[in-house]
């Protein structure tokens, strides 16, 4: 008795002999397999069609995802091209740091935007970007080694947006010397009324470039 054929076994034996269906090629159309698409018993010619077409449909599916993501970076870049001109070319310390955050707020289309500077020049001491900011806001910075995306917990420095109570999620970036870890100088605050506008499962590379730009940008205003 002819013990069975494993398929293991069988599945090798063809990998082996790549030119086996070349040499009987008549199987390609006898070999009958059931379709997982239409339940039918299809030839292997029809089946391996059906997995082609399968593949090349999913192909089609990852470089639609593809060219999605590559055109929501371009509009991303081309937002932030416009704000560091914006920095760039402006004039005065109010000046920068307005350009620092409306330029936020109307390039990235975020409701709410402001900031607050501390250890700057005596001449911009009463500046609306250095007020009313205590010392636990600044114990807050210095613990804010990445930039916190979330829920507002009633921080003290989403107070310092306009319409603060509205706020229910936000974006803290602490301003520090660019490639420092050290003390930070500043808060950069981003505010809004959707909770899922600044979530903590955001990616935050970007926000990082954000703060390391800003921090650049407004250097010139420390003492």
């Amino acid at each position: 008795m002819t013990a069975p054929l494993d398929s293991a076994a069988v599945a090798q034996y063809l990998t082996d002999h790549p030119h086996f269906f070349e040499e009987h090629a008549s199987l390609l159309g006898e070999i009958k397999l059931s379709s997982p698409l239409t339940g039918r018993a299809v030839s292997l010619q029809e089946r391996q069609m059906e997995v082609m077409r399968d593949k090349y449909k999913a192909l089609e599916l990852r470089m639609a995802e593809l060219m999605r993501l590559a055109a929501e970076n371009e509009a991303i870049a081309n937002k932030f091209h416009r704000w560091t001109q914006a920095l760039v070319t402006a004039r005065g310390a109010d000046a920068l740091a307005g350009a620092v955050s409306d330029g936020l707020r109307t390039a990235f289309d975020v409701p709410q935007v402001t900031l607050r500077l501390w250890n700057t020049a005596p001449e911009h001491e009463a500046a609306w970007f250095t007020r009313g900011v205590s010392e636990d806001a600044r114990l807050f910075a210095n613990s804010l080694l990445a930039p916190y995306c979330g829920s507002n917990k009633d921080f003290e420095a989403v107070r310092w947006l306009a319409d603060a109570a509205s706020v229910q999620s936000t974006v803290m970036i602490a301003l520090r010397q660019p490639g420092s870890k050290g003390s930070a100088f500043g808060l950069l605050i981003l505010g809004s009324a959707d909770p899922a506008r600044f979530t903590a499962m955001m990616a935050t590379d970007f926000l990082v470039h954000i703060g390391e730009t800003s921090s650049t940008a407004l250097l010139p205003l420390l003492a």
